[in-house]
């Protein structure tokens, strides 16, 4: 019987591709590009809020309008490419990030930075699912798929960090125009290689299926309204009523949107997707850290800079060490332990870990030395989140029926872009009300207690990521429950085929 099985499997399953590890080079590169331009614009920030008049209240948009663009139209940039060709689609994305990026560097006030942003976003939304799709699909064997999710994995949380440095050096040696500049030349040379790498994966005009609109108005409809009423809390209060409004229309957009994926033929997300709990979970734990790392890297940022007096290139140097920790923690301890324990005992830890090093932020003081206080934080953070990123995303494709594949990408890449946004519209809110709670009664001129007011916002938002950490660690612990060797439950209506099945038993 096994033999037999065993003999259906060699026969439907493909012939790697001789030019996959090159392809591998691409996709990381535009992984890299993606995840690099949430955080190289962090840096250029105080910049480009001097030189372009952005108001305080108004800055987070820099980077809200980018994440949030983006983790709108995931979904529906996973299933273009599910329905027209993934190598299609990435190409379209990396041309169309490029053209952005051009146009974002070359802005002339705030309006027009923040739309180019946000169609830098929306670019992304559909080139980063085909990303992912495109590498679970071209890798299949289990001890190659834990290699490539590895590389995956390290860039997709350490490439924010990389981020930071190019962007302390385009500010500091150049301007920070050039943070945007940057990925024109890049964007045009991966498109090219993919051309030549990436196999053709077209899908005839006769055979292709609707697009779920309905599901994506209401989808990106409810999360931009979230976002939008997280953020405006700062300046209008929790109790304004059009934060409520925002609040509570964003929540019913998508109670309307998981009731009409359950009816349509043709959905933006297969419900069963994220319905299947270890996928679900791995979603959850990704979104939830994210909001922890994004504000380390917001708060800090600004912490470096304008209460410690760091250079932008000091500070993208001072975050090395989280890098450094996240690549070793994802390619030398999650890959080689992801066939060996349960994804659980990778996740849950990894979590704790990061909480730690949060926790270890919240005792920041404007005095506060590097080397006692900001890098057992980021070595801790370093550590847990290579833990938890590697073996969500290669959770995330498995057992996915090929045809589904963009859709369970887009659904874990939305998770960790809305968690990002929305992390950092919360923590920015909670630390400017924090902050501004502490200077009642106290002498506001004064630049030392205005820097003891900003550190201790940092430190309260801090305590809050802190507590998100943990939600995150019990959520995958009730959740996450698959095992190597045991394929991921595809769900029903899918169509997986046995080599589908097979590569599941890698995770």
């Amino acid at each position: 019987m096994t033999s037999s099985r065993t003999a259906v499997e060699t026969a439907v399953e493909p012939t790697p591709d001789p030019r996959r590890w090159r392809a591998l080079a691409v996709i990381a590169v535009a992984q890299l590009m993606i995840v690099l331009d949430i955080t190289v614009v962090n840096i250029a920030l105080p910049s480009a809020q001097k030189d372009l008049g952005i108001s305080v209240g108004d800055r987070q948009w820099v980077i809200t309008a980018y994440t949030l663009a983006f983790g709108g139209l995931l979904l529906l940039g996973g299933r273009i490419g599910d329905l027209v060709g993934r190598k299609r689609i990435f190409l379209i994305g990396l041309l169309g990030f490029a053209g952005a990026s051009a146009l974002g560097g070359c802005s002339v006030d705030p309006v027009m930075l923040f739309a180019a942003r946000a169609l830098q976003g929306a670019f992304g939304a559909v080139l980063a699912p085909s990303a992912l799709g495109l590498l679970s699909t071209t890798f299949r064997d289990p001890k190659e798929r834990s290699i490539a999710f590895g590389i995956f994995g390290a860039i997709a949380g350490g490439g924010s960090a990389v981020g930071l440095i190019a962007g302390g050096l385009l500010t500091e040696y150049l301007d920070w125009r050039w943070c945007l500049f940057v990925n024109v030349p890049i964007a045009i040379c991966a498109a090219l290689a993919a051309f030549r790498l990436i196999p053709d994966d077209r899908i005839a005009k006769g055979r292709r299926v609707g697009l779920d609109l309905p599901g994506a108005f209401l989808g990106c409809g409810g999360l931009l309204a979230i976002v939008y009423g997280t953020s405006e809390a700062e300046s209008s209060g929790w109790a304004a009523p059009e934060v409520l409004g925002c609040l509570i229309g964003g929540a019913l957009l998508l109670v309307a949107f998981v009731l009409v994926e359950r009816r349509t033929t043709h959905a933006l997300l297969p419900l069963h997707i994220i319905g299947n709990r270890n996928r679900g979970g791995g979603a959850l734990s990704v979104g939830l850290a994210v909001i922890g790392l994004f504000g380390l890297f917001l708060f800090l940022t600004f912490y470096q800079q304008q209460i410690k007096g760091y250079s932008p290139v000091l500070t993208g140097i001072s975050f090395l060490p989280l890098t450094g920790a996240l690549v070793l923690s994802s390619t030398g301890m999650a890959a080689r332990l992801m066939n060996r324990v349960p994804t659980r005992n990778l996740v849950v830890p990894g979590l704790l870990l990061a909480a730690c090093g949060m926790g270890w932020m919240t005792r920041l003081t404007p005095g506060s030395g590097y080397a006692t206080t900001v890098l057992p934080a980021e070595i801790l953070l370093g550590l847990g989140m290579g833990l938890v990123f590697m073996p969500c995303l290669s959770l995330a494709t498995l057992g996915v029926a090929p045809r589904e594949t963009g859709a369970a990408a887009a659904t874990i890449n939305s998770a960790q872009q809305i968690g990002g946004s929305i992390g950092t519209a919360l923590l920015n809110t909670i630390a400017a009300s924090a902050t501004t709670a502490y200077l009642v009664g106290r002498n506001a001129a004064s630049p030392a207690v205005v820097n003891a007011g900003a550190v201790h916002g940092y430190t309260v938002a801090a305590a809050v990521a802190l507590g998100i950490l943990l939600a995150a660690a019990v959520i995958a612990f009730l959740m996450i429950d698959h095992r190597p060797g045991v394929p991921v439950e595809p769900g029903a209506g899918t169509d997986a085929a046995p080599g589908a099945a097979r590569s599941a038993q890698g995770g």
